[in-house]
């Protein structure tokens, strides 16, 4: 099952056809860890579409600080005895072409027996120790970019529940959530960036209250300039939206503020939890058609979604409007 999946690399000094205890791993000189672990269930009923979105979703954390993946290892958990291996071939197919197109390599993993699906990776990456992006980066006037539209959220529970438009869903979850962020991590390094995070579990408004707490400062979110895949207000307006998005906003309700008249259904979708979601950059204003012009010759979005502003104890650490 597991032929072809081997792989031969400079990096690794010790193979993986030898049934080695750990993998030894040579490393840049001058350069930082970076380390990351996520895994999670299928968001799609495609195995090798789940195999590349989980692997992106890993990898992504790397790319957020303005790093470049070099190792990752297999977590797998699979009911071998009751699906056999081809499916789960084919998830880690998925997960080693993406680990490829990212340029890192395969040195292990490890896989139980489970019930249900889960997959992901643990991945180490390089960064330079002077400089690299966090949710501590965040200064007053910077911009804020985002390279993916929002709403895996919504078509994962449309696709669940099998409604009308469900091949449809799946192909769009795929398309965005299986795309690495490889193109925000060079805007982080080239730039010199020093705030940024991936959208994820916590939705846009969550990872954006994350880097506002963390920097000390308040965000404007320009409702209107938020980028939402096809068919998502429409079918978040039917009640498409998971329990983790209500969960996400209800969580975070005591430190935003919302315009009067702000539409209810996209200000709900600001906290839809993503699957493989894009990058938030904070970019100083003299930077920010050149990282624009970065983003979009990478194949990323780069929707101009809000500014940074001086916290203001009497209001809202968020701000959206």
């Amino acid at each position: 099952m597991l032929e072809g999946l081997a792989v031969e690399d400079e990096r690794l000094l010790t193979g993986l056809g030898g049934n080695e205890d750990s993998a030894i791993v040579s490393f840049p000189a001058g350069k930082a860890l970076v380390q990351t672990v996520d895994f999670f269930t299928p968001v799609v009923n495609n195995p090798y579409w789940f195999g590349q979105i989980a692997a992106a979703n890993a990898l992504s954390d790397v790319y957020a600080m303005g790093g470049e993946p070099w190792t990752v290892m297999n977590i797998v958990c699979f009911p071998m005895k009751k699906m056999g291996g081809e499916i789960l071939r084919e998830i880690l197919m998925g997960g080693m072409d993406k680990t490829r197109e990212s340029g890192a390599v395969l040195a292990g993993g490890h896989s139980v027996e489970d019930d249900e699906i889960k997959y992901g990776l643990s991945v180490t990456g390089m960064v330079d120790p002077e400089g690299f992006a966090s949710n501590k980066g965040l200064r007053e006037g910077d911009q804020l970019l985002l390279t993916k539209p929002l709403g895996t959220g919504v078509l994962a529970t449309a696709l669940k529940a099998d409604w009308d438009g469900a091949e449809r869903f799946e192909k769009d979850v795929y398309k965005w959530a299986s795309k690495l962020n490889s193109g925000g991590g060079k805007v982080v390094r080239r730039l010199g960036l020093k705030g940024a995070t991936d959208v994820t579990g916590f939705g846009l408004g969550g990872h954006i209250l994350e880097m506002a707490d963390a920097s000390g400062v308040g965000v404007e979110l320009w409702l209107d300039k938020v980028p939402y895949m096809d068919e998502v207000i429409e079918l978040a307006g039917m009640g498409m939206i998971p329990a983790g998005s209500f969960a996400n906003r209800n969580y975070c309700s005591s430190l935003v503020e919302t315009a009067a008249g702000a539409d209810v259904i996209k200000t709900d979708l600001v906290f839809d939890a993503q699957t493989s979601g894009g990058l938030v950059l904070s970019v100083p204003e003299h930077k920010l058609q050149q990282a624009v012009d970065m983003l979009l010759e990478e194949g990323d979005l780069a929707a101009h979604i809000g500014q940074v502003v001086a916290h203001d104890s009497k209001r809202g650490r968020l701000r959206i409007g």
